[in-house]
């Protein structure tokens, strides 16, 4: 038995109708026992319950945030042996007929084993994320921003944030929207005077500066800006090439020197042998 894979290009291309939202392959087993793998585009209801291997393509921006909020979550649990953040990770819950997530990202307490998990499974693993955090896309908004949170909240997950990529006066910018869970249901997490929403679970602030999502810790320090980090990283970087600029320079000129001096020292040398071989004559 053997399995060959269909031709790609082919197979991932959208309908008419719907966006690409990415692929999955689907096994096929042919009258003759050969095996195929046809790689089919995802659909709309696929992104809201995928299955283990979908690939669900991302924008740069959805990524930079996504990686950001991970670094710091995972900093702020550290010290914590049975916590873990999981990103994109799918998630199978322990209510009836509710089907298998994907969030963005989760943060789980509680953990008695750490494992390399395509699906973390709730009812085998006896514990639930305290925080799950959704970065919007424009293809998919719906899923965060209505439908997840129902679901959610019937998934009795504490604490639900949604970060939605907006746009203001053709300006592309973010808002917060935060869901904390009550005996009646999931209620709107107030912000502060400030605009930003306190995610208990992992001690961090989050706000939004100049358009762009920012973490602070609880004396409202910043952690871990991607958009300062990258500044500094582009300051260092140009610290570092003057400073190998200006030892270039400085090799450059100490060779200079040397070799000003090896000449000078070699001149004197001359003129000390052309005076001794004068006094000999006189």
């Amino acid at each position: 038995m053997s399995a060959t894979l269909t031709d790609q290009a082919n197979a991932v291309s959208p309908t008419d109708t719907e966006p690409f939202y990415g692929w999955r392959f689907i096994r096929r087993e042919l009258p003759d026992g050969t095996i195929e793998w046809d790689q089919v585009p995802l659909t709309y209801e696929d992104v809201l319950h995928p299955e283990e291997g979908d690939q669900v393509t991302h924008s740069s921006i959805h990524q930079r945030r996504w990686h950001y909020l991970r670094e710091v979550f995972e900093r702020q649990v550290a010290d914590d042996p049975s916590a873990v953040v999981l990103d994109d990770v799918r998630i199978e819950w322990d209510v009836p007929d509710l089907r298998p997530h994907g969030p963005d990202l989760m943060v789980i307490f509680g953990v008695r084993e750490r494992k390399n998990w395509s699906t973390f499974r709730v009812a085998e693993e006896g514990v639930r994320p305290a925080l799950i955090v959704e970065i919007t896309s424009p293809e998919t908004r719906g899923h965060d921003v209505m439908t997840k949170v129902d679901h959610y909240e019937l998934a009795g997950v504490p604490l639900y944030v949604i970060v939605d990529a907006v746009e203001r006066r053709g300006q592309p910018g973010v808002r917060l929207i935060g869901y904390t869970l009550t005996p009646e249901g999931y209620r709107v997490l107030a912000p502060d005077d400030q605009g930003r929403l306190w995610l208990a679970p992992v001690r961090v602030w989050l706000g939004v500066r100049d358009g762009e999502i920012i973490c602070y810790d609880e004396s409202g320090r910043p952690l871990g800006d991607h958009l300062a980090l990258a500044r500094a990283l582009q300051e260092e970087e140009q610290a570092r090439r003057e400073a190998e600029a200006r030892a270039m320079e400085a090799e450059t000129r100490a060779t200079a020197e040397q070799r000003a001096r090896a000449a000078a020292e070699a001149r004197v040398r001359e003129l000390e042998e052309a005076l001794r071989r004068t006094q000999q004559n006189l």
